[in-house]
């Protein structure tokens, strides 16, 4: 099983709760490949608006995870997930291929249908049938990095003899997160992966989904274990607890922390991501030996 980690991208991730640097993002990056784990990944939002009306922001996705590519080697990059509103399919596809050069062939495209409606209101961004856009969008990239020279006519999207030049080198696996029905019809149809996330250590709910996406793929085209499994995990260091339990989220020991992950494990889970709190070195270390310890 690969485990992964979520990079401080935006609001309070910084380690001292602030908007964390360009220089901190990368120096948990560069630990989670020093420290052996498999991925990292990052967020897509423009902002995000409480409902009390605090704001906060990140910064660009694709720009960010790029950078990483940069000064990394080994570690897969992936989105959690990109929002299919946010750009169109063709520049989205595009960009895929650019970020996959760089990185030499590491990048796992996360794309979902997009969620929070106070930052489409702000840009101006159309809340309406949100799936349906998403399903024509999501035909038009898969179809383009899968070196098709696409003609579409839809609702939402069009294109007319679209084609990505220079082609990707290899197939980028993509993943779709959500775990409504019709969502994981399209997983089925288009995915290498899906994602399910928040949760603390594994309970029945991760258990149900999994079997759902199982039934979805099981009643496609397509063969069994064609879309690998993807859970997000919330884990929080012990020295920093706030003493408030929380079902969603892992704390304790480090031994602890192993024995959630082995459970993921047992449940045929074939890639954990963890969003670390704080998302710091330390947290990463406090991972990578949660999986020297599953792993021995």
């Amino acid at each position: 099983m690969k485990i992964g980690v979520m990079l401080p991208f935006g609001g309070s991730d910084g380690p001292d709760g602030t908007m964390p640097s360009w220089t901190e993002v990368r120096t948990v990056a560069q630990a989670v490949e020093q420290t052996g784990l498999d991925s990292v990944w990052l967020a897509d939002h423009f902002l995000h608006r409480s409902p009390d009306g605090e704001l906060s922001g990140m910064h660009e996705a694709l720009t960010l995870l790029t950078a990483v590519a940069a000064v990394t080697e080994r570690v897969e990059l992936g989105n959690l997930v990109l929002c299919s509103s946010f750009r169109d399919p063709g520049l989205t596809a595009k960009m895929a291929v650019t970020l996959d050069e760089i990185s030499a062939g590491r990048l796992i495209l996360g794309v979902g249908a997009g969620w929070h409606d106070p930052e489409y209101e702000a840009f101006g961004l159309p809340t309406d049938h949100r799936f349906s856009r998403f399903a024509e969008w999501l035909e038009i990239v898969v179809r383009l990095l899968r070196k098709e020279t696409v003609t579409f006519d839809g609702t939402y999207y069009s294109t007319n003899e679209g084609v990505l030049v220079p082609a990707p080198k290899r197939r980028i696996p993509i993943l779709v997160a959500g775990g409504r029905p019709k969502m994981l019809g399209l997983t089925a149809e288009w995915a290498d992966a899906w994602n399910a996330a928040w949760y603390g250590a594994p309970n029945p709910e991760v258990a149900e989904k999994l079997n759902t996406l199982h039934q979805a793929v099981e009643a496609s085209s397509r063969p069994a274990g064609a879309v690998a499994t993807t859970v997000g995990i919330t884990v929080r260091d012990p020295e920093h607890d706030d003493g408030e339990p929380n079902p969603k989220v892992i704390g304790g020991s480090v031994e602890e922390l192993a024995e959630a992950l082995r459970g993921y494990r047992d449940l045929g889970v074939e890639h954990v991501i963890a969003g670390l709190r704080p998302g710091t070195p330390r947290s990463v270390e406090r991972l990578a030996e949660a999986k020297r310890l599953l792993d021995a």
